[in-house]
């Protein structure tokens, strides 16, 4: 087994550094605990999770500030809400084996944990049953055995949870086993993690996702420009000049970005880091989140003064994804 080393124990070692109690973050930044009981009680439902290093890059007395909004438990999160659900996506329907989702034609997303190092109160996967999915080794096993006979598979998306939360060690053990499924022409990853911690993209993990084997795509996850930080800019070019592709989708969040100056902002920031804007999507309705909407009216709207503000290739595309459609939904 191979030694750990520093770069990857130090992101390890900021992962666990996490605050959990809301009154704590509250007290941190200086601010009122007015709401704390409904804000404990929401925590209850899903817990409140987030490293120290992310809260760092909070604004201290400010309540709106929109990394702390992202991740502070709400007592809006207990208001029931029609159309707001604990399956928004349906992915329940689309679960051939343990661990697999297959919603889209060519491409399977699986599913390799339930840790992630911050969590997001907007999540749609809040209340999924990772008890049914986490990859154990005969879960794995039976997930890849259906990879290997399901041909028409191309594409393979590593998701969770957060799939950059495993050690290098155990991703790089998973790609190995994928990289032997000869069908597999592209690896995608999804991950918030480089987002939220610094120093993530170790070497050794650039190595791999540089790999020749297949065409590797990482899709990260950031909302809003103050999230992005220097260091993450040289990681992205160390993968780009192994030929990886770098993206973002970001989450369309009330009282977070839905300006058209957050928007002008955060596009600019990820292409100064190398990073393409992909997606902006629109909330899915998972219980517990509907403060965060936005309506379609003003998405559109918000778009298209994006669409005036700036070159074609910094305007993510505006969608939805839609329980049983065959793909994401434009707006």
């Amino acid at each position: 087994m191979p030694v750990q080393d520093a770069a990857d124990t130090d992101w390890q070692q900021a992962q666990a550094d996490v605050i959990t109690d809301p009154g704590e973050l509250l007290g941190l930044l200086g601010l009122d605990t007015a709401d704390l009981p409904a804000a404990l009680r929401a925590a209850a439902d899903f817990p409140l999770r987030v490293p120290r290093a992310y809260a760092a890059r909070m604004q201290p007395g400010d309540a709106q500030d929109p990394l702390l909004r992202q991740v502070l438990t709400s007592p809006e999160e207990l208001a029931p809400t029609p159309g707001y659900d604990t399956d928004p996506l349906a992915e329940a329907a689309h679960t051939p084996v343990p661990g697999i989702l297959h919603k889209y034609h060519g491409r399977v997303l699986l599913v390799v944990t339930g840790a992630c190092a911050v969590h997001c109160r907007y999540c749609f996967r809040r209340h999924f049953p990772y008890q049914s999915h986490l990859p154990t080794a005969a879960r794995l096993d039976e997930a890849l055995s259906w990879l290997n006979e399901h041909t028409e598979i191309e594409e393979v998306i590593l998701s969770g949870g957060d799939p950059f939360s495993l050690s290098d060690r155990r991703l790089l053990d998973l790609l190995a086993r994928l990289a032997t499924i000869p069908h597999l022409r592209r690896l995608r990853i999804h991950s918030r993690l480089p987002v939220v911690i610094p120093g993530r993209i170790t070497p050794a993990l650039v190595a791999a996702l540089g790999d020749a084997r297949w065409q590797s795509v990482l899709v990260l996850h950031a909302n809003h420009a103050h999230e992005l930080t220097p260091g993450l800019a040289a990681e992205v070019r160390a993968l780009q000049q192994l030929g990886v592709t770098v993206l973002n989708q970001a989450v369309l969040l009330r009282g977070v970005n839905d300006t058209l100056p957050a928007q002008e902002a955060l596009s600019l920031a990820l292409f100064q880091h190398g990073i393409l804007p992909y997606y902006l999507h629109q909330l899915d309705r998972v219980a517990g989140a509907a403060h965060f909407s936005v309506s379609d009216d003003q998405a559109r709207a918000l778009h298209r003064a994006l669409r005036h503000r700036l070159p074609g290739y910094l305007v993510p595309r505006l969608v939805r994804e839609v329980a049983g459609d065959l793909s994401k939904t434009p707006l």
